[in-house]
């Protein structure tokens, strides 16, 4: 935060860089980082990504940003799992091939990609946050396994699951003295679509309020077999987002205390957000009417 003291300051020096928009130098009032920066939150001081001492060719080399991420190959058959693959190129009703259209409904046709993993040092707080994590697993008995894959990317890690440990891991992150990730700001579901190996994830988005850090976790399942651990009891945050999840999704959360659609009507058939799910053709109340799907209703000749 600049204070109005802050803007004062000459052109050329750190103070008037600051005002300019630019982050404010670490000694100067207001230099501590806030919650969604990596940085060293017990002093204070925040930490560029990679190491101070990189220069910024090298550290645009080293960040696994989203064209690091494009048309990564997916794990071959038989190997460690990984991170899964995230889509398949598909195409909309209207064919186009590019363009602005990021809504996928003018049919912008998206590559698909597996996210790279991240080498060490990750930058910033994130390799205290995995040591700490790593400590805490071998003190509880978790094997080294659980984790699929940890990926660093726009200055965000995210650490891939196995869903066969996710509830003690998350019982780690929130009790250990040195993690503290006691707030679960979010859990949200993904669908990657029809032809992609376990193609629902479940994404857990973790605060530390102790250490102002943020973490986020993914866990990813088959179609066939959509279901993980509630994480209710840790986190009661977990419940309405589970809920939704389950009704969005079809993602089924064992142990959730009361696990029933949260949007749809109770008897509603299908998951409204699943890729495969109709966009039309769907009876609403009103005179009897139905609206046809979308590549049904207008067609150029």
């Amino acid at each position: 935060m600049t204070t109005p003291s802050d803007d004062l300051g000459p052109a050329n020096t750190p103070r008037g860089k600051a005002a300019r928009g630019g982050r404010p130098p670490a000694d100067a009032p207001g230099g501590s980082s806030s919650v969604d920066s990596p940085a060293a939150v017990q002093t204070g001081t925040p930490e560029p990504v990679g190491g101070a001492e990189r220069a910024p060719a090298e550290e645009g080399a080293k960040n696994t940003g989203a064209a690091d991420l494009a048309l990564a190959e997916p794990t071959p058959p038989g190997g460690p799992l990984g991170a899964p693959t995230t889509g398949v190129e598909r195409s909309g009703m209207f064919m186009a091939r590019d363009g602005g259209d990021t809504s996928g409904y003018g049919g912008l046709v998206v590559a698909p990609y597996t996210p790279a993993p991240a080498e060490r040092p990750y930058g910033g707080y994130f390799d205290e946050v995995v040591d700490a994590l790593t400590d805490a697993m071998a003190e509880r008995s978790i094997p080294a396994d659980a984790i699929e894959q940890i990926t660093v990317a726009n200055q965000e890690m995210t650490v891939y699951l196995d869903r066969t440990h996710l509830t003690a891991l998350l019982w780690a992150l929130r009790d250990e003295p040195s993690l503290r990730f006691e707030l679960l700001s979010s859990l949200s579901g993904v669908d990657y679509g029809p032809g992609v190996p376990r193609r629902l994830h479940v994404v857990y988005e973790l605060t530390s309020m102790t250490y102002r850090r943020r973490i986020r976790l993914e866990v990813a399942v088959d179609e066939p077999d959509a279901h993980v651990p509630s994480a209710v009891a840790v986190y009661p945050t977990a419940d309405w987002h589970e809920r939704e999840c389950w009704d969005m999704f079809g993602i089924a959360f064992a142990g959730h205390p009361a696990l029933t659609r949260i949007l749809m009507p109770d008897d509603w058939e299908g998951h409204p957000q699943r890729k495969d799910y109709p966009l039309g053709g769907i009876p609403v109340e009103y005179k009897g009417a139905e609206i046809a799907p979308p590549d049904e209703r207008r067609a150029y000749t």
